[in-house]
């Protein structure tokens, strides 16, 4: 399983396609259209008003409300208005979102994702977390089962079929790596295609998000959006195992969209040929919390990569 080419949300491991994407779950194409060109029309209500988050910004929030909660219509309340750009259609919104079972109250997931604004192939539900707002806001959005995951529900996270979902959305300011020069693990590369040996220094995981260049290429450059091919192996700082590689077999192909925060956005800008190395904190790759599902919740990553080729974003 190539648990690195997977989107940071919903849960880590699993395929944000089967959550995320209306496309993949049966839902009408009708229930989850948006004009992209437009902000949504979806306005705030009694349930969505009714909603009490507390916690600070980018962190899993505690959220309480009535329950059993039934929604007729998609509601989204504003709870914290930024002062950043306004989010328009065509944008990769960084994002933390949290869900919460409208007939238990309990929370279902929370975890950074990566959402296009205006797409037409993702669940109105969580468009309206992230369209036409100011980064640094705090939505919640309340989803009647028409405009998520429709009277199938998706019982891999808890959602029965019919069910009201509550969905707290923090939007985030776009992001970007420091430069990493302190504590930088050592890297040897492997001959024809081996796996890289990393050896992490005896520090405690950095707290920051950091890359280091160690090989810049000369090729075309990468675009937010577009298709990249690569090598890659990534590393638990915290445990010190290699918990995926593309290493002995092809290299992967994928969306610099369609990857855990951290990762994308270490490859945006980037050149064909270049050699780096990413340490991704938690709340960039899959979340503060660790479970069952999520065993890479609240661990530091380390990626080795090797950018081999990019091509522009689909139109």
């Amino acid at each position: 399983m190539n648990r690195a080419l997977r989107r940071a949300a919903p849960i880590a491991l699993a395929a944000t396609a089967a959550l995320v994407l209306a496309g993949c779950s049966g839902q009408p194409d009708d229930a989850a259209s948006s004009k992209a060109a437009d902000c949504m029309d979806v306005s705030s209500g009694s349930l969505s008003d009714g909603v009490d988050v507390e916690g600070d910004f980018a962190s899993p929030p505690t959220v309480t409300f009535s329950t059993p909660l039934e929604a007729e219509k998609l509601e989204r309340t504003v709870l914290i208005e930024g002062e950043g750009e306004t989010t328009q259609a065509g944008d990769n919104v960084n994002a933390i979102v949290s869900a919460y079972a409208g007939t238990s109250g309990e929370q279902v997931f929370s975890q950074p994702a990566t959402i296009k604004a205006g797409d037409e192939q993702v669940f109105e539900a969580f468009l309206a977390g992230v369209d036409c707002v100011p980064t640094g806001s705090r939505t919640v959005t309340v989803a009647p089962a028409s405009a998520l995951y429709g009277d199938a529900g998706n019982e891999s996270i808890g959602i029965g079929p019919g069910e009201t979902v509550v969905i707290v959305v923090d939007v985030q300011e776009p992001l970007t790596p420091a430069e990493w020069t302190e504590d930088v693990p050592e890297v040897q590369f492997g001959a024809d295609g081996a796996p890289p040996t990393v050896t992490l220094p005896a520090t405690a995981p950095p707290a920051e998000y950091q890359l280091k260049v160690l090989e810049e290429g000369d090729g075309d450059e990468v675009a937010s959006g577009a298709t990249v091919t690569l090598h890659y192996q990534g590393t638990s700082w915290d445990t010190g195992e290699v918990f995926d590689q593309s290493y002995g077999g092809e290299p992967a192909q994928f969306s610099t969209d369609q990857v855990i925060q951290g990762f994308g956005a270490a490859l945006v800008g980037q050149k064909a040929g270049t050699k780096l190395i990413v340490t991704i904190p938690p709340q960039y790759a899959y979340g503060l919390e660790q479970s069952e599902q999520n065993t890479l919740g609240g661990q530091t990553l380390v990626f080795v990569v090797e950018i081999q080729d990019t091509a522009p974003a689909a139109g």
